[in-house]
């Protein structure tokens, strides 16, 4: 039997089929217990009249919406008995099956269609089935969505810095970024930027030097390039410079707020992170730390919902489409764009890290990047991933500690 429910935040809309495509079930309940109680007693009340062999209920994939239903019958141990297959499905591949056969949509249309497409067999991943998972990927995904807004924050910083040192803010300053954690004070702090440009060499030195707790080898030479970064920007007039001013206070308590919750996430990532056997695996390939390793551990799951590494690179997003036919086949393949987010988001952060790391990868990353024609770092970073992939499944699959003939 197949059962597919379209989701919504207040209703679930429910088909049931046979595999002959029999119509047995359909309605509209709510989304609650007491909806999806009503869809679990019409699952028991039809396997235990008809005794199928197999039932697969499939749901897409709507955002925070079918996480509850998802788990409750995944969860319920009166269906456990019964093997059923929960499973939550890609609404892009689903709108193209429904697509080829219906031109117009309604909840129980895409309903319809949905279950005859599981009826075919084309799922192949399931749900995350053990809330430590889930635990981290509330985790993890909260950072990754915090990381955003600190870039957005740090780049309307910079637009207002340029109005005020147009020279810092395009980087005059070499091996040293605006928001180094010296740098960052020094520039937010009390002192004015016409005050640190006045200030005698040795001062400033001296001053850098404490904030810096000692890391600047030579802090009267970069004190004396701050200082002519400073002289050399242009100047405001003072209503202008008194607003830029308040910008960029704003901008800096939010920039330093952001900074606070990631490391308060960090800590929380930490402990849920220990317990999971995952983490030690991966964290055992160069370059790849903590963060990384949540935030791929969190969307990957288990590694058994994936039958190959080729699933779990498409399900990740990083997959290429082909452009052939005949004796042409398109040069440029681009990537398909549709997968998980999230996991596809950490994948290339940690195949960044990698290359810093690993030779092979490295020489890969060199590789791939001579051959882009458009955006050569951020396509070779992608295919870079695709390869780390292959090394990800592979280790988690067998249960092993890295080893370095696996990046091969």
């Amino acid at each position: 039997m197949i059962i597919k429910r379209a989701v919504s935040s207040r209703q679930l809309e429910v088909v049931m089929l046979t595999s002959e495509k029999t119509n047995l079930f359909k309605a509209t309940v709510s989304n609650d217990l007491i909806g999806v109680s009503e869809i679990k007693k019409q699952i028991l009340d039809f396997q235990s009249k008809y005794q199928f062999s197999k039932i697969v209920l499939g749901m897409e994939a709507t955002s925070i919406y079918s996480f509850h239903p998802a788990f409750f019958f995944k969860e319920d141990q009166e269906l456990k008995a019964l093997k059923l297959q929960v499973v939550v499905i890609n609404p892009r591949s689903t709108k193209r099956y429904k697509d080829v056969f219906e031109d117009n949509k309604t909840d129980r249309i895409d309903a319809y269609y949905i279950a005859d497409y599981l009826s075919i067999g084309r799922y192949s991943v399931g749900i995350v089935k053990h809330e430590e998972y889930q635990a981290l990927q509330r985790l993890t995904r909260s950072r990754f969505e915090i990381t955003k807004s600190l870039t957005r924050a740090k780049q309307h910083f910079l637009e207002n810095l340029y109005y005020k040192v147009n020279k810092l803010a395009t980087g005059a300053l070499e091996n040293s970024s605006v928001f180094s954690a010296t740098m960052f004070d020094l520039i937010t702090g009390e002192l004015t930027i016409d005050e640190l440009a006045q200030m005698p060499l040795k001062d400033l030195a001296e001053l850098l030097n404490k904030k810096g707790h000692g890391k600047f080898a030579q802090p009267e030479k970069f004190a004396k390039a701050l200082q002519k970064a400073i002289r050399g920007s242009y100047r405001l007039d003072k209503v202008l410079a008194d607003s830029v001013d308040i910008v960029l206070s704003i901008y800096a308590n939010e920039i330093r707020n952001y900074q606070g919750l990631i490391k308060q996430l960090d800590k929380s990532i930490e402990k849920v992170i220990t317990i999971l056997p995952e983490s030690q695996i991966l964290e055992s390939i160069p370059g790849i730390g903590q963060v990384y390793s949540a935030g791929i551990i969190a969307e990957v799951g288990q590694i058994e919902r994936f039958s190959d590494e080729t699933k779990l690179a498409k399900y990740a997003g990083l997959a290429w489409r082909q452009h052939q036919s005949g004796n042409f086949k398109g040069d440029q393949t681009p990537m398909t764009h549709s997968g998980d987010n999230y996991l596809r988001y950490y994948l290339i952060e940690a195949a960044g890290s990698v290359i810093r790391y690993d030779d092979t990868m490295r020489t890969y990353y060199q590789k791939k990047y001579s051959e882009a024609i458009r955006s050569p770092r951020k396509r070779a970073l992608a295919l870079t991933a695709r390869k780390l992939i292959r090394v990800i499944y592979t280790l988690l699959s067998r249960h092993q500690i890295y080893q370095k003939e696996e990046l091969v």
